[in-house]
């Protein structure tokens, strides 16, 4: 059986989907743990892999109006949390592009260092 072809962000603290462990992203691209998703806690990144995308929707949230789509694990399809497309608020910018996953839909695991070109001594 084939595969779907998945990116690997690498890090050495890798967050995966917590049902198939498709890695999604690392501590490195971790902006905020102050958000709240529907399942509780909610972790802000930068760039995040491996992701299917709805269509756009219109969402007041307790920080104002804002135009998201709902991302989902592009292995097997699980929710993990959106991404925001644009904000009506001027200092809810910062959020465009990046995404919101939710902290109970994924899991944090060790990753491995990165020492290109060094020797083992």
């Amino acid at each position: 059986m084939g595969r779907i072809f998945l990116d690997h962000i690498g890090g050495t603290r890798l967050f995966s989907c917590a049902t198939c462990d498709t890695i999604l992203t690392n501590r490195s691209e971790l902006i905020s743990t102050r958000f709240t998703g529907a399942t509780g806690r909610a972790f802000l990144f930068n760039k995040v892999v491996n992701l299917n995308y709805s269509e756009v929707q219109d969402r007041v949230m307790l920080t104002g109006r804002h135009m998201v789509r709902d991302v989902s694990c592009k292995n097997c399809d699980a929710k993990l949390g959106w991404i925001y497309e644009f904000a009506t608020e001027e200092n809810q910018r910062y959020k465009e592009g990046r995404v919101i996953l939710e902290r109970a839909l994924v899991t944090e695991s060790d990753g491995m260092e990165e020492h290109m070109g060094e020797e083992n001594k």
